[in-house]
């Protein structure tokens, strides 16, 4: 289950996310949605999304992201269906041509509250950017502006170049490469910082490994995963 929360600060909007949930902080992952600093007419305030690391959706931590999961998927009609994947595309189009780039969007999946759309680009290395975070941006202002037009449940998720399939893969590599030398030895290693989707399909490829323990380290939306030995030495 997925739940927001706000506050005046991110830290009071997340202390009321625990205490509303009764979780401690290591307990769920949060996702900033939308900041409003102070004006002479509008009070500050920050917008937060909630998920319980150990609820339903955290324990398929990498179908979030994995765009072409099923053949369903892969034939989804490409066309809006609706005024709000209408609006959506246009609002994702026009958020990359003031960049200064040539795009052409397109839905790829369809799932109850989750759609996956794709952006064709020459200039793809660009939106997706360093490990990802320029096309996570990108995202997160797709699904604020979702919930603007009224459809804050529904997930949506940005990729290019098949991008987001390529990172899990190589992820998951990670994970397994880390937590042999964790074993091997006996020392705790930090990995780099992720976003909570990433951070989950860490958690998830190693939660059932012998003698290996994983936990979050860090503030903010891109924290960092710590691979541990909790055999005995």
């Amino acid at each position: 289950m997925i739940y927001e929360y706000e506050g005046k600060t991110e830290k009071e909007a997340i202390e009321k996310a625990a205490s509303e949930l009764g979780l401690e902080r290591d307990q769920f992952d949060v996702e900033i949605l939308e900041t409003q600093k102070n004006s002479l007419f509008k009070k500050g305030y920050v917008r937060i999304r909630v998920n319980p690391v150990d609820s339903p959706d955290a324990s398929h931590a990498g179908n979030d992201n994995r765009m072409y999961e099923t053949s369903a998927r892969i034939v989804a009609d490409p066309l809006p269906q609706d005024e709000f994947e209408k609006k959506l595309l246009e609002f994702v189009d026009t958020i990359i041509e003031k960049m200064g780039y040539d795009v052409k969007t397109e839905i790829v999946f369809r799932e109850a509250r989750k759609i996956g759309i794709k952006m064709n680009s020459q200039n793809s290395s660009i939106l997706i950017g360093r490990k990802g975070k320029n096309l996570d941006a990108l995202q997160l202002l797709a699904n604020i502006y979702a919930g603007r037009l009224g459809h804050e449940d529904v997930r949506i998720i940005l990729d290019s170049e098949n991008y987001r399939i390529r990172r899990e893969e190589s992820l998951v590599r990670l994970a397994y490469t880390t937590a042999d030398k964790v074993h091997q030895t006996h020392n705790s290693i930090l990995l780099e910082p992720m976003n909570p989707f990433e951070r989950r399909l860490i958690h998830t490829t190693l939660n059932d490994i012998p003698d290996i323990d994983t936990k979050s380290e860090g503030d903010g939306l891109y924290k960092q995963v710590r691979v541990l030995y909790k055999g005995v030495r």
